[in-house]
């Protein structure tokens, strides 16, 4: 009986996991969308905008923090 103890927290803890992991992805998704319209809506050149657009995609949270600082010109 104890085994079906420890089974059922380590899966309750897979999956939860497994949800934080998909809405962390739904955020840097949303993110980087934000971002590419905020380019544009903003002025600046599509070439501008999809290199901001990977900028956010392989460096989140440093992609986002330069944008945040370059987006006030």
């Amino acid at each position: 009986m104890d085994t079906n103890v420890g089974f059922a927290v380590s899966s309750g803890f897979i999956l939860l996991f497994f949800l934080i992991s998909i809405a962390l992805f739904v955020v840097h998704i949303v993110l980087c969308v934000w971002a590419y319209r905020d380019s544009i809506r903003r002025g600046k050149n599509t070439e501008f905008a999809i290199i901001i657009l990977l900028a956010m995609l392989f460096f989140p949270i440093i992609g986002l923090i330069v944008y945040l600082i370059i987006r006030n010109d």
